[in-house]
């Protein structure tokens, strides 16, 4: 329940609003390969990443897959379009790993939602965050070089660069395997 504990931390929930919210997680196991949503599903639950790493992708106009998003230990596996609006989606949310999680129904978050009004706020500074790091990755896909996007993810999240294939980070980062592979070489010639 650690992980538990670290997603949902906010300074308006009482003790007695987080039992009723970690009671209403059950635990997953998922293994290597696992699709947690496929396109065209209209996504019924989110997770929060206990253990592994989680991949979400889709396929452009070409046909190309292209990696959209990583999830790590302790954030929280959603396809925030598929999930609030109710439409079906146009993601692959796909497990990398073996992966431990824990999954709540879009029912129970929903009446959880309208019961605590903490919650109401955790999910409000969540979303917002989220904003902000999409419009972040955003605008570093326009504004800085490949090599700096992937020094960007090194420290930001070592776990992608630890456990993802190169392909895939080559993807999310907008580069070539081969300009990946590149790039990789320069720094640690550096």
């Amino acid at each position: 329940m650690e992980v538990l504990k670290y997603a949902y931390q906010h300074p308006l929930f009482e003790n007695t609003d987080l039992d009723q919210i970690f009671k209403a997680h059950e635990k997953v196991e998922l293994s290597k390969g696992d699709f947690i949503l496929e396109k065209e599903q209209i996504a019924n639950e989110y997770y929060i990443l206990d253990d592994g790493l989680v991949r979400t992708y889709l396929y452009d106009y070409e046909g190309n897959e292209i990696t959209t998003g990583f999830s790590g230990k302790n954030e929280v596996v959603i396809e925030v379009a598929s999930i609030f609006q109710r439409i079906p989606t146009q993601e692959y949310i796909q497990c990398l790993t073996d992966c431990s999680l824990w999954k709540i129904k879009y029912d129970d978050f929903q009446d959880l939602f309208h019961k605590i009004p903490a919650f109401r706020e955790w999910g409000r500074a969540w979303m917002a965050f989220e904003l902000y790091l999409s419009k972040k990755r955003a605008t570093e896909m326009i504004t800085e070089p490949a090599k700096r996007r992937y020094l960007h993810l090194m420290q930001e999240k070592p776990q992608i660069i630890q456990q993802a294939p190169l392909k895939y980070i080559a993807s999310f980062l907008g580069v070539t395997d081969t300009s990946l592979s590149r790039i990789r070489k320069e720094i640690i010639n550096h």
